[in-house]
């Protein structure tokens, strides 16, 4: 009997034993399975690259002086529209910085906590103006700014491999975008003091704004006229031949 029991109670052991492991890897396996699939945000979000980081503390440093700017602006434009506008921009600006926060966060990005030199002295030029001009600098400034920092946007959009400073940048560009067309809404953007586009590579704008290309471009730049350079240029071809021509009679 006692010779019997012993393989008994060896089999109930072994499979006692058998039970526990299967369902410690039963209640493993989800955990496991999880733990593969938890990957960290930065990893998932792609490469970081300088022009990302940059852009991230250009959007901050716009909003750490637009937000207060637009608050002045609603508070003593004297145009009712610039008030308005003032008032929105603010508003918007406060909503942007919120997000590139986050995503500065997410990434591990510095950024600044007050304006930068040219935005303090902004911020005070419009602190010391009323009246009509108040409106005009507050226009001017902000249009001039966003002009700037709106293809600086859309070239990081357009090009990195980050996944939050994309996110980022399209809420940006909408941002930007908006203000732009609202500023100009206004009637007061001094459109002739803002930065031409650039044009093709070689090509120089007259002060009237026609685009010149090539030696032209060059030659009227230096003053040269147009038709002198056709003339000069005439004339070594005809030396030229005649040059040849002799050669020829010679031999």
């Amino acid at each position: 009997m006692v010779s019997a029991s012993r393989p008994r109670r060896a089999m109930r052991w072994a499979a006692a034993v058998v039970a526990g492991l299967t369902s410690g890897l039963v209640g493993l396996a989800p955990a496991t399975a999880e733990a593969a699939t938890r990957v960290p945000a930065r990893a998932a979000a792609g490469p970081l690259t300088s022009a990302d980081q940059d852009l991230l503390v250009k959007v901050r440093l716009a909003g750490l002086w637009e937000m207060p700017a637009g608050q002045m602006a609603a508070e003593k434009g004297s145009n009712k529209r610039v008030r308005e506008i003032g008032a929105e921009i603010a508003k918007q600006h406060a909503e942007l910085d919120r997000l590139t926060v986050v995503a500065a966060g997410k990434l591990g990005v510095p950024l600044p906590d007050e304006p930068n030199t040219d935005q303090r002295f902004w911020l005070r030029e419009m602190t010391e103006a009323s009246g009509p001009q108040f409106d005009t600098i507050f226009v001017d400034r902000l249009r001039a700014a966003h002009g700037k920092v709106f293809p600086a946007i859309a070239n990081v959009r357009a090009g990195t491999r980050n996944d939050v400073v994309r996110e980022l940048a399209q809420a940006a560009n909408g941002f930007v975008l908006n203000h732009l067309t609202m500023l100009e809404s206004t009637g007061l953007v001094d459109y002739e003091g803002l930065p031409r586009p650039a044009g093709p590579a070689g090509a120089v704008y007259t002060n009237d704004g026609t685009l010149l290309e090539g030696a032209v471009a060059r030659a009227n730049a230096d003053g040269i006229n147009a038709s002198i350079i056709t003339i000069v240029l005439a004339a070594a071809v005809v030396a030229g031949v005649i040059a040849t021509f002799r050669v020829i009679r010679s031999r």
